[in-house]
């Protein structure tokens, strides 16, 4: 679980709410709205897909538990254990990677390419086109969050329209003025809330979360190939920390 993302998250609306509470003196509900919630909650997400296939957004709602999950071996973890990869395969050959366990199914995965004798051409090409996909899924993703960023406060300001022409029409019903006056102010409350608390985030941590995918890939695709190639176990480790950052590589050195 990334902590981070979620005491963020859950931290701004517990925020949010207590600042509501205490304006209120105590009397929340009156910051609830069906309306207000149908306008901008379920008319972002109607108009998103709107913008999408129904299985890229389906998909995107999939991928954004990246977003609360850390699945990913830190790169030193990785270094390590491709190195130790390339140890055994120059001791014992290729086969004697074959039922090794590994902390990653796309490293498992590259090595079953190796064990079955593949041309180095071939694993390059196949490792490459999974790891493109996997990028092309998360960058459709964050694309689809950035938009219900965008959608979300538009919706709101629908809302506020829809709330003041209600208003102004009812001119001569004072009490029909105030529910009025509610929704076209919820309506833009709810979809700032939405859009800087729930999709900007996610987008912005989906897409900290490709990179990341991206680069451990990387490193084992030219591991692998490496480790295919017979290089001596040392040249592989200082090769795969050149995707370090210099002050990374230096610390991790030491």
């Amino acid at each position: 679980m990334d902590l981070a993302t979620l005491i963020g998250m859950v931290g701004g609306f517990a925020i949010v709410v207590v600042a509501m509470f205490l304006s209120s003196n105590g009397v929340i509900g009156m910051f609830g709205d069906v309306t207000s919630v149908l306008i901008v909650l379920v008319g972002t997400i109607l108009v998103t897909m709107a913008n999408f296939g129904l299985s890229q957004f389906l998909g995107a709602v999939k991928v954004a538990g990246k977003a609360f999950t850390v699945k990913s071996v830190a790169p030193l973890e990785l270094i390590a254990e491709i190195v130790d990869l390339a140890d055994s395969a120059r001791k014992g050959g290729l086969l004697t990677l074959e039922g090794k366990e590994v902390s990653n199914d796309f490293l498992g995965y590259g090595i079953q390419l190796l064990v079955d004798g593949h041309d180095g051409s071939v694993v390059r090409s196949l490792l490459e086109t999974d790891m493109y996909q996997t990028v092309d899924r998360h960058e459709t993703g964050v694309k689809i969050f950035r938009i219900m960023g965008d959608i979300a406060p538009a919706m709101g300001m629908i809302g506020t329209l829809v709330g003041l022409v209600a208003m102004l029409s009812n001119m001569d019903d004072p009490k029909a003025i105030g529910p009025a006056m509610a929704v076209a102010l919820l309506t833009k409350l709810y979809g700032a809330m939405v859009a800087n608390m729930v999709a900007i985030p996610v987008a912005n941590k989906l897409e900290l979360r490709s990179k990341e995918e991206a680069l451990s890939k990387g490193m084992m695709i030219d591991g692998l190939i490496a480790i295919q190639g017979g290089q001596n176990p040392k040249i592989i480790d200082a090769m795969l920390k050149n995707y370090l950052p210099s002050n990374q590589r230096g610390s991790e050195e030491e």
